[in-house]
């Protein structure tokens, strides 16, 4: 089983549902979790994503909780209503490699709790704290819903494409796979490999994270995926790549027409990626491969002869949050230079909000000032997130409304700035 997203729901308004809010009589209280309230907290947020629990399941989601980067929402007799915390990670952002990213996930509030306005001072507390405490000027999350975040100040900054292709699918005859042997081990051999060449394509791939021991194990632990239908995962080498994944039986009177789920592709070259999926492609009794993760660009459709054979959804999957506006665009580098003045918009983090100056050189550096010149172009926190990554174009968002050209000419050069050669991509929730 893929591992679910810990982002939450707090409050949205649904059609044929009254979107007026329930206030408490008391407001929330927000502190730190303590280390024997972590139980109990995992067992809330099953239970609020109405999925059932087991001790295995608490035990594996309570490992990777950093105690002391988590917040409980209580009511004043000590009832707990909700909470969140945050992963320590370092995600790969344009021009400058691995730098300090908030990874923003487990928030929660319980089934009886919602509407209350409990998601909201989390929120506030969790990115108020950041600020304060001169920690990651950034913040990332998968959100579990796309309606939820935006409203403090997150914004879609990566898609992921769901691919699925035909077992045996053909490629072009220009496609290089390479001379290499692709080797399936076992876990106890294969897992240190994967963490080698993980850490290699992590280094120079926009959106990938940093993994430590205890999230591969979490994205790795198939002990209770609740999946009784597939195997356990399957672990594929290349000097190059790896890729893992399981299989799930399916037996016709045609013959075996196998579905095989992708867990995971990393390839440090073109023509390990290219090898791995003739590798998937290629194994017997598979009637078909899926993969969920991709890249949003990922050239697969373009090996095949028949690039019409990968069928490709796309769905958001990293949204980014600026908490530190001076700090957060000063830690990537942009790939044309520009001299512009935005007027942000940021309600929930009003250090945020006002005028600033973005002067880029030719080196790629950027200097973040504040000023009281005329702004050039308008646009709200969220959609300075969106485009942080280099993924989604300014230009697109003035297209949608989102984002307002003051002085005309000055968009086109603005969104080239924050533009990416490739689509950036997280290939892991968290």
């Amino acid at each position: 089983m893929i591992p679910r997203t810990a982002a939450e729901i707090g409050w949205i308004g649904q059609p044929g549902r009254s979107t007026k809010r329930t206030m408490p009589e008391h407001a929330p209280i927000v502190r730190p979790l303590a280390r024997d309230e972590i139980k109990d907290y995992v067992r809330l947020d099953h239970n609020a994503f109405l999925v059932d629990t087991s001790p295995e399941a608490v035990r594996r989601e309570a490992g990777r909780i950093e105690v002391s980067r988590s917040l409980g929402a209580f009511d004043p007799d000590g009832t707990m209503l909700g909470g969140a915390f945050i992963l320590t990670r370092d995600m790969t952002l344009p021009g400058t490699g691995p730098s300090p990213v908030a990874g923003v996930t487990g928030v929660v509030v319980a089934v009886d709790q919602r509407r209350r306005g409990v998601l909201a001072a989390l929120m506030r507390t969790q990115l108020h704290g950041l600020y304060e405490s001169g920690a990651e000027p950034l913040a990332a999350l998968w959100a579990s819903e796309g309606g939820i975040y935006g409203r403090f100040g997150y914004g879609p900054a990566a898609w992921r494409a769901q691919l699925t292709v035909p077992r045996g699918a053909e490629f072009h005859p220009s496609v290089d796979v390479g001379d290499a042997r692709i080797r399936e081990l076992p876990r106890e051999r294969a897992m240190p490999l994967f963490r080698d060449l993980h850490a290699r394509v992590a280094a120079t791939s926009v959106g990938w994270v940093t993994r430590p021991p205890a999230s591969w194990r979490w994205w790795y632990d198939d002990s209770e995926s609740g999946d009784e239908d597939y195997s356990k995962l399957r672990f594929a080498i290349h000097p190059d790549g790896y890729a893992a994944y399981d299989v799930r039986e399916n037996w016709t009177d045609r013959g075996p027409r196998h579905f095989l789920r992708v867990r995971e592709i990393a390839a440090t070259t073109p023509t390990a990626h290219a090898a791995l999926w003739r590798h998937l492609l290629d194994l017997d009794l598979v009637g078909e491969v899926h993969y969920s993760f991709a890249r949003a660009d990922d050239p697969l459709p373009l090996l095949l002869a028949n690039p019409r054979l990968a069928e490709r959804s796309l769905v958001d999957s990293v949204w980014m949050r600026v908490v530190d506006v001076e700090r957060g665009l000063a830690a990537r580098r942009y790939p044309a230079p520009v001299n512009v003045v935005m007027e942000l918009t940021d309600t929930l983090c009003p250090w945020n909000a006002g005028r600033w100056r973005l002067r880029v050189d030719g080196s790629g550096a950027a200097e973040v000032l504040r000023t009281d010149d005329d702004p050039d172009i308008a646009l709200d926190v969220a959609m300075l997130g969106s485009v942080f990554l280099g993924g989604p174009t300014l230009t697109s968002l003035a297209a949608a409304g989102r984002v307002r050209e003051l002085r005309p000419g000055t968009l086109t050069p603005v969104s080239r700035a924050f533009a990416g050669d490739r689509a950036p991509h997280c290939p892991e929730t968290f």
